[in-house]
């Protein structure tokens, strides 16, 4: 067969004896790479008349998209919202560790903070992408709060919460500094002079997420007609669902959302912060909404005790993990503070718990915060021309392998060779 090198000098990689999930299925067929993109075979045999230069047996496993972690607070004694003057090196530890879980993308998430930690942190976020250094910085941070509800704070300060005042937008970007390396924003569509915020940073193409938050249903709509396309961990830190107002919650099945849009929302599917009822309540009323989201605080893949959560210390007991001295204070009481779940631990928790396919699980995880943040047509997917970023996983979703731009970037280690 003559040679590929008219086209391109980089070698062509296969990939066989694999099942690769493509068009929402499972399809036993080859995985073809060059250049850290996914080629399509019939344009290399038939328009190229190329062939592989290394072929790879998979044996059996399954190969899908890498997982994109739309929501993460840090991990392995990081805490992203604190502030550094090396948050770089918090940055590089995070998504070098996160690429045995399968995350090949990530926003890193800051809670609710002072300005003077935005003002800090945010210009050291560099956006980049993936590779052996680690897991890709996408697109930009999520900035969960100030601008949230005091009485759904969670374990935000509520000494640092702040509302819209005449300035509205204004307000906004001198709490944060600057939007450059910004691409979600969490807020509460029931504060003064949301709708003018929220229209306003969709139109610089930021992601509005809808959470920390007393809103009606009414008024998340009206945030989403603005421009608002996420809900932050769907149950969590809003009004339970009512049947006469089910809240935030009731965008999942609203009529009132406009024609063409999606809304999206994010779940913590650890076992711990949504009862499983819940998760398969949520995902029967709107499958191709829902985002796994680690919510992972900085006491990820660590042992049990304290660790912080921006202004808070947290303490985590097992998956628990609460403020720090809440129960004191609060007889009673116990307030959840982020996760310490791992993506791929949060992916086969839902497909337990949901009774979904592995397909659907998978995707939860890939293909829809792509599509969340726009990037469908190069992540979250293994559509011919997107990037190369996937996984190998055995029959019950366990990552053996984690591949960046077609190149190999963790293995799982087996004992005895």
């Amino acid at each position: 067969m003559p040679s590929n090198k008219s086209v391109s000098d980089a070698p062509i990689v296969q990939f066989t004896n694999c099942r690769i999930l493509r068009s929402h299925q499972l399809q036993r067929e080859d995985l073809w790479v060059r250049e850290g993109k996914i080629l399509n075979p019939e344009k290399l045999f038939f328009d190229e008349k190329g062939s592989a230069d290394i072929q790879l047996d998979c044996k059996d496993s399954i190969i899908a998209p890498g997982f994109i972690d739309v929501q993460i607070n840090g991990g392995f004694g990081v805490d992203f919202s604190l502030a550094t003057d090396d948050f770089k090196s918090g940055i590089d530890l995070v998504s070098q560790k996160i690429l045995s879980h399968g995350v090949t993308s990530f926003c890193p998430t800051l809670v609710t903070s002072p300005p003077s930690v935005y003002h800090q942190i945010l210009p050291q976020i560099s956006i980049r992408n993936g590779g052996a250094h680690g897991a890709g910085v996408l697109a930009g941070a999520h900035l969960e709060g100030p601008f949230i509800s005091k009485e759904k704070k969670g374990a935000h300060p509520e000494h640092c919460l702040r509302t819209f005042e005449e300035g509205a937008f204004q307000d906004l970007l001198a709490t944060y500094g600057s939007l450059d390396r910004v691409r979600i924003v969490t807020l509460a569509p029931e504060m003064k002079r949301s709708s003018e915020v929220i229209g306003e940073l969709t139109k610089q193409g930021i992601c509005v997420s809808l959470g920390h938050s007393v809103a009606n249903l009414s008024q998340a709509e009206e945030a989403v007609q603005h421009g608002a396309t996420f809900i932050t961990h769907l149950f969590n830190a809003m009004l339970p669902f009512h049947h006469r107002d089910p809240g935030i919650v009731g965008l999942l099945t609203s009529d009132k959302i406009p024609s063409g849009r999606r809304v999206f929302y994010g779940m913590i599917s650890d076992g711990i912060h949504t009862n499983p009822a819940a998760l398969r309540i949520a995902h029967r009323a709107h499958p191709k909404g829902l985002v796994l989201v680690t919510d992972a605080i900085a006491g990820m893949g660590l042992a049990p005790g304290r660790h912080t959560l921006g202004q808070q210390v947290v303490e985590i007991d097992g998956l628990n993990t609460y403020i720090a001295g809440n129960v004191t204070l609060f007889p009673g009481t116990k307030t959840l503070s982020g996760s310490v779940a791992t993506m791929d631990t949060c992916v086969r928790h839902f497909q337990e718990a949901t009774g979904c396919s592995v397909e659907t699980a998978l995707e939860a995880a890939s293909l829809h915060p792509a599509q969340l943040l726009g990037i469908e047509h190069k992540k979250g997917t293994l559509n011919y021309d997107s990037d190369a970023d996937f996984l190998m996983l055995n029959d019950s979703l366990y990552v053996q392998a984690t591949y960046i731009a077609g190149e190999e970037v963790w293995r799982q280690e087996v004992l005895g060779m």
